[in-house]
């Protein structure tokens, strides 16, 4: 059963919610685009075997962006404070993956594991100019200057939720409507994208992450993440690497239990 949760964080509070369970901790990090309610079927998957928690980053979902400076890893860590006496099993999508990656640099010992999708790394190289993704800019650009966040809003969920190759709407129903929802939400508090990071540089410290880690990425997902996910786990001195066939940026809007079953597999080591 789900439990709502509030943990305090400075000057902040961090909302979330909690899965009760006798196994080990598992903690969901979202994405830049969505925040914990993206993985509440995912967590209701794992509840149970593992203990699970899922909350909302400042300037995303239910926990208003910060009046005071801050970094996302010390919130993390308090967060972890609250709710594992042990290491946990940190997962994290896109951002939230590089909230995870740099969590296990700054704290190794409060990490088990992790499980990446699609991650943000610090650190690491800008990618190419692609013309899918300067498409979207110009898209926003132009809804920018009319100021109509509805149509940044469908530029962004057709390329994170649908892939930049699918249709726009190949992912519909409710999980549309939650995507477009969770993100009117971030577009609406507007904090730069860097607001809280830790300063880390995963990218060229890679060799210190020891834990075992799971990187996925969706087939259907931005081309450079697709190599960049590839390239990561061959880094890792511990990684493995998990193509996600037929899905995009946000798996677990598409297949929920197909990577609540990832992630379990990591956990328990298979």
């Amino acid at each position: 059963m789900r439990e709502p949760m509030v943990v305090a964080a400075g000057e902040s509070e961090l909302v979330g919610d909690r899965w009760a369970g006798g196994g080990p901790v598992a903690v969901l990090l979202h994405a830049g685009v969505a925040d914990r309610r993206s993985f509440y079927e995912v967590a209701e998957a794992l509840a149970g075997p593992l203990t699970v928690v899922a909350y909302d980053r400042r300037g995303y979902g239910g926990s208003a962006p910060s009046p005071d400076s801050f970094s996302h890893v010390d919130d993390l860590l308090a967060v972890l404070d609250v709710v594992g006496d042990g290491p946990v099993w940190l997962v994290g999508s896109s951002m939230g993956g590089g909230l995870a990656l740099d969590a296990a640099l700054v704290a190794p010992d409060r990490v088990a594991g992790l499980v990446l999708l699609a991650p943000a790394v610090s650190g690491a190289p800008e990618p190419a100019s692609d013309p899918v993704l300067d498409q979207l800019e110009n898209r926003k650009a132009s809804a920018i200057a009319s100021g109509d966040l509805a149509v940044i809003n469908e530029a962004e969920i057709s390329l994170w939720l649908d892939g930049p190759a699918g249709p726009e709407g190949r992912v519909a129903g409710e999980r549309r409507r939650l995507a477009l929802e969770m993100n009117a939400v971030v577009l609406a508090y507007d904090v730069l994208e860097d607001t809280g990071a830790s300063g880390v540089d995963a990218w060229g410290r890679l060799d210190e992450v020891l834990v075992p880690v799971t990187v996925g990425c969706g087939d259907l997902d931005v081309s450079f993440l697709v190599a960049r996910s590839l390239e990561l786990a061959r880094r890792l001195p511990r990684g493995r690497h998990q193509v996600l066939e037929g899905m995009a940026h946000l798996p677990y809007l598409e297949d929920p239990l197909g990577v609540a079953r990832l992630i379990s597999d990591a956990v328990t080591g298979r």
